[in-house]
């Protein structure tokens, strides 16, 4: 039995798109600048349908890319010319929510603000907040590692799956960790999350609810210059406070903030920077005098707090929203993702400042200042020939600084296709060497997500056979 008549023996024709509209809307993910027509796409409505299409595809050496909501920025979810994509939208149950246990498991296809609404009527909530959280899906967030705004106090997704049951590229499926805790013998959940799909699909997840924190506190600072919040960012931490969040916007993304939802920062200035401190009362109320001294020690232009839930909403909604809003300002635009230590924030911010204007490129600064996350938006307008390339070599330099400042090409993005070229400039050929034989071990024939993260691998892929050991091909051993 061919691929195809094994696809149509499993799926109905509403759940088996293959007509050119149909497989449109799949041939990018957010970062719309890499296109890829899949050969088909699949609507599983079950863990075993996905289990049995990943089987299909192992028997047939199809490739396949597992797919949530899109939200991906790095090309993270871009399908392969000759492979299927597997859309999991539709395995969007919570399986079972557990107050006591304090978790839930869910299905890949979740959206990740669904948890938090599930769990409130317990006094819990799901910690890990993306941007894109009222759309993205936990299996996403899995395969990315996705941070969000208190990923300062809270982590990253990594530090809220306890366990994962998968399917791997050649259909076997595992469970990884559990509900507790304190995990026995190798994190192998935490090997799981974070590797952009390279070692097959989370069929169900188990995550960690935290309790409402008691008191919340949001303040808003505003600054004169984006390297002065920067370094307030580092004055704030230094103090020995670990607020929720520390974000900062600069003014290109406070005017598209302000024109997209009115959110009421102040007018004229160049940076604010949100702080928020939560937990108990008595502790959040010495940590906000404790935050005011510090704000006027670095010389904000006005300090707010946030009176209520609604102004506190206001202003997150700014925040969160600063991504698409920017659209009002640009026909297009790159969504960089880098890393800097906190200490170099300032200088860093400075220096991007300084590219735009080599560029002529305008950049708009929105971040997670508090692990020092970097978020530059690259405006540019795809329209006018020879720009996009312009805009890709801009955000090249960026991340370029960011590995020289002593950081890292990516925060909570992924490499996907868009900074695979860079892996070599953060890791060395030794490093590289390791994360392909691991990708190796797990999918030799690289069927899941091939072409991505790993700098070298094709969309053509290979088997492991044809892979030569790293020490092999440096003369060391010799295979028989």
């Amino acid at each position: 039995m061919s691929f195809s008549t094994a696809l149509e023996s499993l799926y109905p024709p509403a759940r088996l798109l293959r007509e050119p509209a149909q497989l449109a809307p799949y041939e990018s993910d957010a970062l719309t600048a890499f296109r890829s027509r899949p050969r088909a796409v699949v609507l599983p409505e079950s863990s075993d349908e996905v289990i049995e299409t990943v089987r299909l595809c192992h028997l047939h050496d199809v490739p396949f890319v597992a797919r949530g909501s899109g939200t991906s920025l790095s090309g993270g979810s871009l399908p392969i010319a000759d492979g299927i994509v597997i859309a999991l939208n539709r395995l969007n149950r919570i399986l079972r929510l557990d107050p006591d246990a304090r978790i839930a498991v869910v299905e890949p296809g979740v959206v990740n603000l669904h948890v938090t609404h599930a769990a409130a009527p317990y006094g819990l909530y799901y910690a890990p907040d993306p941007s894109s959280q009222p759309i993205c899906t936990i299996g996403g967030n899995v395969a990315f590692n996705s941070g969000g705004a208190h990923c300062l106090k809270y982590g990253m997704t990594a530090n809220h799956v306890l366990g994962i049951k998968a399917v791997l590229p050649n259909g076997a499926v595992i469970e990884l960790g559990g509900e507790s805790l304190e995990p026995v013998g190798p994190d192998l959940t935490g090997f799981f999350v974070g590797s952009e799909g390279l070692f097959g699909i989370a069929l169900e997840i188990t995550l960690r609810l935290l309790p409402r924190p008691e008191q919340v506190r949001t303040v808003l600072a505003s600054y004169h210059s984006l390297a002065a919040a920067g370094d307030a960012v580092a004055a704030v931490v230094a103090s020995g406070l670990l607020p929720a969040a520390l974000e900062i916007m600069d003014k290109l993304a406070i005017e598209a903030a302000e024109m997209s939802v009115n959110a009421g920062y102040p007018r004229g200035a160049a940076a604010v920077l949100i702080v928020e401190l939560e937990g108990e009362a008595g502790s959040v109320d010495a940590e906000f005098a404790r935050l005011q001294q510090v704000m006027e020690q670095t010389g904000a232009d006005e300090v707010r707090l946030a009176e209520d839930d609604a102004a506190r909403a206001r202003i997150w909604k700014g925040r969160k929203g600063a991504f698409s809003a920017v659209g009002r300002l640009s026909p297009d635009y790159i969504v960089q993702d880098g890393v800097v230590p906190r200490s170099r924030l300032g200088e860093t911010l400075a220096r991007i400042d300084e590219l735009s204007a080599t560029y002529d490129i305008r950049v708009a600064n929105v971040f997670h200042a508090g692990d020092g996350n970097l978020h530059p938006l690259i405006l540019y307008d795809g329209r006018k020939p020879g720009e996009l390339e312009r805009a890709e070599e801009l955000a090249g330099e960026i991340l370029t600084l960011c590995i020289d400042a002593g950081g890292s090409i990516t925060g909570e993005h992924g490499v996907g296709m868009e900074k695979r070229a860079y892996m070599p400039r953060m890791f060395t050929p030794v490093d590289l060497d390791v994360m392909r034989e691991l990708r190796w071990a797990v999918d030799p024939d690289e069927l899941a997500n091939r072409g991505k993260m790993l700098p070298g691998d094709s969309p053509e892929g290979s088997s492991a056979s044809r892979h030569p050991h790293p020490l092999e091909r440096q003369g060391i051993i010799s295979r028989v």
